[in-house]
């Protein structure tokens, strides 16, 4: 009979716990423009593009520009970045992207040795931007 009581309680609680919902809400604050990583998302960059102290740069060529691109972003193609540096502010976040991140990675590069410290990549580029469900200009 024990037993039995024993049972019954622990086949209850197991019930119980396989039944109850959780329901967990995550706050997102105000991200930090100090503690940004090298590498954001694409929801990052949603979060704080429109903030005066961000500049999304975009380096892809201009033909992918033109096929769709993130509002609001600045378009220097990646070749022309060099010549075109005083376009870039040195007292902002700036953010580089493009199809996939790739050249834009190799622009943060460029752009941390030519002396900018607050420069971060977006991961995955325009595609994951895209992936996201973010709105994209043409």
């Amino acid at each position: 009979m024990h037993n039995l009581r024993f049972f019954i309680v622990v086949c209850f609680l197991l019930l119980s716990a396989c039944s109850s919902t959780t329901s967990q809400t995550v706050s997102v604050g105000p991200v930090d423009l100090a503690q940004l990583p090298a590498e954001v998302d694409a929801a990052t960059v949603a979060s704080i593009k429109e903030q005066p102290e961000v500049f999304v740069l975009d380096v892809r060529e201009v033909d992918e520009y033109t096929a769709g691109h993130i509002p609001g972003v600045t378009h220097i193609p990646m070749n022309d970045v060099p010549a075109r540096l005083e376009e870039i502010p040195t007292d902002k976040t700036v953010i580089v992207t493009c199809r996939s991140g790739n050249r834009s990675s190799q622009i943060t590069t460029f752009l941390q040795d030519q002396g900018y410290t607050n420069i971060h990549n977006m991961q995955g580029g325009i595609l994951a931007w895209q992936e996201a469900g973010y709105p994209v200009e043409r």
